[in-house]
């Protein structure tokens, strides 16, 4: 491996979006893939790669992480799950080891992001918000880590607006979907579908609708790309494909 070349982990490789980010190292030409970790790697495994790249489980994404980040590896997170309190606690231990590097981002979509950010725009405006996101059946975790993300972002701007909470009746039905920051969030499996999310904005005598399609693995790798080149000389947390992309704070 040349010295101007830098040295990556994934662990996840055989996921869908494992595989993915496999092939967008292996066609970068400043990266060089040098491990392909799975649930049956040992724990010093790709502990000598310069990057590590977690897209695992929510369950198992925490303790990689740590691991990745004490052995002094800088650290980019694809995998669902990581809430407001997890990274909270992921921030603490990026501040505990020096010279720490993480960037987290819970959906690689250009237009994910962008659906995310107008949604946080129109939040303040409307008291009545609902969001529904769709995956394929092979999806663990529900709701998914950018509908988690993108609600409790369209929380705090209705808080930095001076709003209240949005009105969610009946919210202790269970078909009322899960309260992510006060927000109902409906998940749905089903076959046919990669992904979508749907923010609805009720209010009165109109619906406002921001709504995103992602149809095959081709939206997710410019943005593995930029997350990849950023995260070589990452500095601290980082939190949202957006902050990579130079697209404001906070989105």
């Amino acid at each position: 491996m040349s010295a101007s070349v830098t040295s990556v982990a994934v662990a996840g490789a055989s996921g869908r979006l494992g595989a993915l980010i496999c092939d967008v190292v292996e066609n970068h030409p400043d990266f060089e893939l040098s491990a392909r970790l799975s649930s049956r790697s040992g724990a010093d495994d790709g502990a000598d790669a310069q990057i590590f790249i977690d897209v695992t489980t929510p369950e198992s994404s925490p303790a990689l992480v740590e691991r990745a980040v004490r052995r002094g590896q800088r650290v980019l997170v694809g995998t669902s799950g990581w809430s407001a309190e997890r990274l909270s606690d992921l921030e603490e231990l990026v501040a505990e080891v020096d010279g720490a590097g993480v960037i987290v981002v819970p959906n690689f979509s250009l237009g994910s992001v962008l659906g995310t950010a107008l949604a946080q725009i129109a939040a303040p405006y409307f008291d009545s918000i609902e969001v529904i996101e769709a995956h394929h059946q092979g999806k663990i975790d529900s709701p998914s880590g950018t509908a988690v993300r993108t609600a409790e972002l369209m929380a705090g701007a209705r808080a930095h607006a001076g709003r209240e909470p949005i009105d969610a009746p009946f919210a202790d039905q269970r078909a009322r979907g899960e309260l992510v920051a006060g927000i109902p969030v409906h998940s749905l499996r089903l076959a046919g579908v990669v992904a979508r999310q749907e923010v609805r904005f009720g209010g009165a005598g109109e619906v406002l609708t921001v709504q995103h399609d992602t149809y095959s693995g081709e939206s997710y790798v410019a943005g593995i790309r930029a997350g990849l080149e950023a995260v070589r000389d990452a500095a601290g947390l980082t939190v949202g494909l957006n902050r990579v992309l130079g697209l404001g704070a906070g989105l």
